[in-house]
């Protein structure tokens, strides 16, 4: 048998994740002094009242501790362990070390799945697919590698305060924080560790919207590609997103997602994320 592991990278609370047949790690949110596992301990709209109220939030990935315990109640099975992009977090590298200090390493695999959010939650749902339909553990790693080779993921943030605290931009990037009467569009860099680099920066937020969508054509996206707009709660910010995306890509599925107090972290309130993969 294959087991499903991940985290809330996912956008998965891990009693929902649990309904679909995988585990999830919840991931950590600090501020006030306290530190809150999201989806158990703390939502989004409470998390973003802190911060309106003066806290300044940092974030923290599971333990080694909590992976091998995950990993270790099931010793006899094959474990996938769908990990948040490399460099965005050490999700990745702690759970690298828990399979290390595992006694059946070798039927652990940890994947960077070099993404996070909407792209990582399809992830975890094809996964749950394949597993049912073949036990080669393998075969399926291959079918998801075909998936994250051909993932993008866009972010429009509204204080740029949020991702400077976080260290997660190249060293140019960083360089525009003080352009935020404008609407800076941040993208993920090549290569298996991610940083975010700048894209480009528009007057309006729908003109973001649209240097995404001139952007994604040019990189062939298609009906065969989901796309997702996951959103620090604006709705509304959202919606405008959905329309340009809905437009210039009539034939492509479209998920609208809440995200969760570790990326509304790293984004700050009233960002938006727009994301594509293969299917």
């Amino acid at each position: 048998m294959i087991r499903m592991i991940s985290d809330t990278s996912t956008l998965y609370a891990p009693k929902d994740a649990e309904a679909i047949g995988a585990a999830v790690t919840p991931l950590s949110v600090n501020i006030n002094g306290n530190t809150y596992r999201e989806y158990a301990d703390i939502n989004a709209t409470d998390f973003i009242k802190l911060i309106q109220d003066g806290g300044i939030p940092s974030s923290s990935q599971p333990s080694i501790g909590e992976k091998m315990e995950l990993y270790e109640r099931y010793p006899n099975d094959d474990i996938i362990d769908l990990a948040m992009a490399d460099g965005l977090s050490g999700t990745y590298q702690s759970a690298c070390g828990a399979r290390e200090n595992s006694a059946h390493k070798e039927k652990i695999h940890v994947v960077n799945t070099k993404t996070l959010c909407g792209p990582h939650r399809y992830l975890l749902e094809k996964a749950i697919r394949l597993t049912k339909e073949s036990d080669d553990v393998h075969a399926v790693l291959n079918q998801l590698q075909k998936s994250i080779d051909n993932s993008y993921s866009y972010l429009m943030p509204q204080d740029f305060a949020f991702l400077k605290r976080g260290g997660r931009l190249t060293p140019m990037a960083a360089t525009i924080g003080g352009l935020l009467k404008m609407v800076p569009i941040m993208t993920l860099t090549e290569g298996d560790v991610k940083k975010l680099e700048k894209l480009g920066i528009k007057r309006t937020l729908r003109g973001a919207f649209q240097m995404v969508a001139e952007d994604l054509k040019a990189k062939g996206i298609d009906g065969n590609h989901l796309i997702t707009i996951s959103h620090a709660l604006c709705p509304e910010k959202a919606m405008i997103a959905k329309e340009v995306i809905q437009e210039a890509f009539p034939d492509c599925e479209i998920w609208m997602l809440e995200l969760s107090p570790v990326f509304i972290t790293q984004g700050g309130p009233d960002c938006i994320a727009i994301q594509s993969i293969l299917k």
